[in-house]
């Protein structure tokens, strides 16, 4: 028996720290919790449990790490959406000059898209 409730955090590298504020503060709507000081961009994703909030964390690449290619640290990331709203977040992305790709989960029934974030880490938004 699991212990766990919940992912607290997941954690991204990022070149561009501003493009991706961008693209998930400014076009997806989540909340920076962090104070500004803090070179690490906390962003709140949902509620979560035990008073842990669910969180996206964008740490800005060192210079060790800017030649390194782009994407690839991670297979995706996956947002969920309640249903009436996946057209909205839709026509966010494509405004955006984003181009969502159709998928379907393996699992669950419902409506999936895809697009890859300014590091080239894939993001799913699925509702059921």
């Amino acid at each position: 028996m699991s212990h766990l409730t919940g992912i607290a955090e997941i954690v991204l590298w990022v070149a561009d720290p501003a493009a991706s504020l961008r693209f998930y503060r400014d076009l997806l709507g989540l909340a920076l919790i962090s104070p500004p000081t803090l070179g690490n961009r906390f962003l709140k994703v949902g509620e979560g449990r035990s008073g842990i909030p669910q969180m996206i964390v964008l740490v800005p690449k060192g210079a060790d790490r800017l030649d390194q290619a782009a994407g690839g640290q991670l297979h995706h990331l996956a947002f969920e959406l309640p249903p009436e709203a996946f057209d909205a977040q839709l026509a966010d992305l494509v405004a955006a000059g984003y181009a969502p790709r159709d998928g379907r989960h393996p699992v669950l029934e419902g409506r999936t898209m895809y697009v890859d974030d300014p590091d080239g880490n894939e993001v799913e938004f699925i509702c059921t």
